[in-house]
């Protein structure tokens, strides 16, 4: 596939990244910054123009008369929204995917249509990360959680703890521990390295266990490996931008919220917008002032900030202080494994949760979902079976059947209203919703090929 992409910040070298790793794809990263794209080009076989990716001439430069799709990740909305124009009306690109960040816009999908702005589909990072963070909130026990089949099943990623009730016990006692809960383990991952999950696989404490279940099931599966934790009352948030001023927004219906904002204009506007929510004007890395507002009671500390920096000071001060449990927003890969070996919980890369809606669009076959694991060396798809047991490689095949290539497992199958959990003759049909856990990400296209119909299928 050729793909150009506008922007070569944080999101779109994480998404260039990504896809040249591909061998079927062929990557045009376009920017302003020359010194960015010879340090993308030095590390990735790719090709790099400098210039302002919304002019024309910039954008036949890099082959977008032949361009198979656009990504349009630039920190200007305005930017982006222009190239996506210039890209339908000039070069007729079939696929145009832009970054929206500004709330303005978003209120207004209107904009987008095909007749008015050309964007087939809007990224808005803000957002994805927002519903991120809202879901570890409401599991608090878990590492990750993530939605598939419009949230009909979740697969969730758990650390099971020292004398836990499953730990030290075979995965196939588990019907014994929570009997009438149907559920998966799709990969395990000790010291780093996957470990097969088959039915004689002991649990040890310390394993990363990634299981898959029905919405409704997921608090009781997790209880069984580790402790729950206590139910989240008050969340402290430091920084009110975008992130933190959704997330306010949402969280304040059920939670007890204060948002620490430095700039007073950011502060006066929250305070207007927001309900409930306690808004304070300060620095969330000022002992005092977390002091003062009674961290040590905080069931959530959660540091939103635009600085890496910064929010690992605050995430670290707020944990030592007595804040149950701290998330930090980490921009830098190289910080966020640092991070999580020490005195915070959860760092969250707001890239990492953004190129899964990115590749959902870019993957082969009927993907209509994608989410990056591990800090991106695994990956749980959503794919989708279509024609029968001649024209597909899995309609009419049992799971058992079906040549998964290594390291991939078939987590759960969602047809129509109902959640399937996958076992190894649960047969697959036509228009099934099938949720595959990869911990090799190399052997995507191998599952993709798994997932395309062949000729024969009208």
């Amino acid at each position: 596939m050729k793909i150009i992409i506008l922007g070569a910040g944080q999101v779109g070298s994480t998404v260039a990244s990504e896809l040249a790793r591909e061998e079927a794809n062929e990557i045009t990263v376009i920017d302003i910054d020359q010194t960015i794209l010879t340090e993308l080009q030095d590390h990735l076989d790719l090709r790099t123009i400098c210039g302002n990716g919304s002019y024309p001439n910039m954008l036949e430069m890099a082959g977008a008369d032949d361009a198979d799709m656009l990504i349009a990740l630039t920190n200007s909305d305005e930017i982006n929204m222009v190239a996506c124009q210039i890209a339908s009306s000039i070069f007729h690109t079939p696929t145009k995917i832009a970054r929206i960040r500004s709330p303005e816009y978003l209120r207004h999908p209107e904009l987008f249509a095909a007749e008015s702005i050309p964007v087939d589909v809007m990224i808005s990072p803000e957002s994805l990360v927002t519903e991120y963070i809202h879901h570890l909130i409401e599991h608090p026990s878990a590492l990750q959680v993530l939605d598939f089949a419009g949230g009909k099943v979740q697969l969730v990623a758990v650390k099971a703890y020292d004398n836990g009730p499953l730990v030290g016990h075979a995965l196939k006692t588990m019907k014994q521990h929570v009997p009438g809960v149907d559920m998966r383990v799709a990969a395990i991952f000790r010291e780093g390295k996957s470990i097969r999950p088959s039915a004689e696989c002991i649990v040890e404490a310390g394993d990363e266990v990634f299981f898959i279940a029905a919405r409704r099931h997921i608090p009781i599966v997790i209880s069984e490996l580790r402790k729950l934790d206590k139910p989240i009352k008050r969340v402290m948030l430091a920084g009110g931008g975008n992130i933190g001023g959704q997330l306010a927004g949402l969280l304040e219906k059920d939670y007890q919220v204060k948002v620490i904002e430095m700039h007073p204009d950011r502060a006066r506007q929250l305070s207007g917008i927001l309900d409930s929510s306690i808004v304070l004007l300060g620095d969330a890395a000022n002992p005092d002032l977390l002091l003062e507002e009674n961290i040590e009671s905080m069931d959530v500390f959660c540091a939103l900030t635009n600085d890496d920096e910064a929010n690992i000071l605050s995430s670290m001060l707020a944990k030592r202080m007595g804040a149950r449990k701290v998330m930090s927003l980490i921009n830098r890969p190289a910080y966020v494994e640092l991070v999580e070996s020490g005195l915070i919980d959860i760092a969250i890369s707001p890239h990492q949760v953004t190129i899964g809606t990115l590749l959902a669009h870019i993957r082969r076959g009927d993907v209509v979902a994608v989410h990056a694991l591990r800090r991106g060396s695994a990956e749980a798809i959503e794919a989708i079976a279509h024609g029968d047991s001649s024209s597909s490689r899995v309609v009419g095949r049992t799971i058992e059947q079906i040549k998964l290539p290594v390291g991939t497992t078939i987590g759960a199958i969602v047809r129509g209203e109902r959640v399937i959990i996958a076992h190894h003759d649960t047969m697959i049909e036509s228009e099934d919703h099938v949720i595959l856990f990869l911990t090799d990400k190399k052997k995507i296209t191998e599952v993709e090929r798994l997932f395309q119909v062949g000729f024969t299928y009208f």
